[in-house]
């Protein structure tokens, strides 16, 4: 069951219209694709993905899931949306409630166990294994783990357990973290137990119908065994704009323990583009470029997705720009994430390198979102969130004649 409803606000511009699994990635994948790369990859073949935010894009995404072949005739890839039942309709009320309300779609698999992930997060894993060590502890729930920095420990939920892996304690979110073991929000629960818990929490008019806040302090309290499986891999949380930039950024770093090479593959649904181009005199440095893409200006440590095109004259450097997006000739775009299907006009200037940034404070990506023009000779400071159409230079009318 694979929980992709969040709003994801902050990402801010990037997910106003799109639900925060269908964020672009990486040049050619899209977030959700590493959960769903990871489940077909560890033999797991009936997959619900539970949908609420903005979830058009996401689910034409999906579609029959041929990509990770999960187009099958017995289970498969299944969209669950919030939907209409004898009892009337009601959005998603927590992590717990979301798969309360679909719990017909989990008996009519009848499992022995149920896993439970999150659609928003990079990083590979084989489930199977974690499910080897739910089976040999004899768990009610199994939670994956990561040691965390401890200036991050205060963002998750944070376990303590004993020298056999058993959970002995569970705080979310604490303010004075007692462990740096927090949960990674992947859960395998045997179905008896899972269906218990959920059925009383549902029946509790104070509960927040969440994972982290009431069913594994519920658990236990009363007594139910919980383990631990720790991950020592590559994972992240791609929830803000920072994380999302720094996730790209480190598919250029050699030394990121994070390979998308061919031992486990991560599937996704691609349009068919034509191969890059390269033109006379592009410089392209430490970059991904992706098919469809066409250079023509300089590119330094950046992420290109399909379909982009660089002018002439134009700079890219440590940004990220998503399909269709042009960059005009002399525009430079620094430290920025570009949107699909941004303009950047001629000679504009998006975003800025933290050493000519003299207020420090100030510094930080410059997002420009869907479908937005930065007109010619603008200049968008660094940190700012686009949503409109830019113009710091006079007006629309008489920036459109200068291009």
């Amino acid at each position: 069951m694979l929980l992709a409803g969040g709003q994801g606000n902050r990402l801010y511009a990037l997910t106003r219209r799109l639900a925060k699994p269908a964020v672009h990635y990486g040049g050619k994948y899209r977030i959700i694709d590493f959960t769903l790369s990871n489940c077909v990859n560890s033999g797991i073949d009936t997959v619900g993905v539970l949908t609420q935010y903005q979830p058009l894009e996401l689910s034409e995404y999906i579609g029959s899931g041929q990509p990770w072949d999960l187009d099958r005739i017995h289970g498969g890839i299944y969209v669950l949306p919030p939907y209409q039942s004898g009892s009337g309709a009601d959005w998603y009320s927590g992590t717990a409630n979301a798969i309360y309300q679909n719990m017909q779609f989990i008996l009519r698999y009848s499992p022995d166990y149920v896993l439970i992930l999150s659609g928003d997060h990079i990083y590979k894993m084989d489930y199977s294994k974690m499910l080897e060590y739910h089976q040999e502890t004899q768990a009610d729930c199994t939670i994956a783990t990561l040691e965390v920095p401890k200036h991050e420990a205060s963002r998750f939920g944070i376990l303590a357990s004993d020298a056999r892996g058993r959970i002995t304690g569970f705080e979310e979110k604490p303010s004075e973290p007692k462990s740096l073991d927090a949960s990674m929000g992947i859960y395998i629960f045997s179905t008896e137990s899972l269906i218990r818990y959920l059925t009383d929490d549902n029946a509790n008019p104070n509960s927040h119908k969440d994972f982290g806040k009431n069913i594994i302090p519920n658990m236990l309290g009363n007594g139910a065994r919980l383990f631990a499986y720790p991950f020592d891999g590559y994972w992240k949380d791609v929830g803000t704009i920072d994380s999302l930039w720094e996730a790209n950024m480190d598919l250029l770093d050699p030394s990121t323990p994070l390979d998308l090479g061919a031992d486990w593959k991560i599937y996704a649904r691609n349009a068919v583009r034509p191969p890059q181009y390269i033109g006379d005199g592009a410089l392209v440095q430490n970059s991904i470029i992706s098919e469809g893409a066409e250079i023509y200006g300089t590119v330094d440590f950046s992420v290109v997705f399909p379909d982009v095109t660089v002018e002439e004259g134009a700079v890219l450097r440590d940004s990220i720009v998503m399909p269709g997006s042009i960059i005009k000739k002399g525009a430079v775009v620094e430290y920025a994430i570009l949107a699909e299907g941004c303009v950047i006009g001629q000679h504009a200037q998006v975003g800025a390198r933290p050493e000519d940034t003299p207020d420090k404070d100030n510094w930080g990506i410059a997002v420009i979102g869907r479908g937005i023009t930065v007109y010619p000779g603008s200049v968008v400071p660094a940190k700012a969130m686009v949503e409109e159409d830019w113009s710091t230079s006079g007006s629309k009318e008489t920036e459109e004649a200068l291009v």
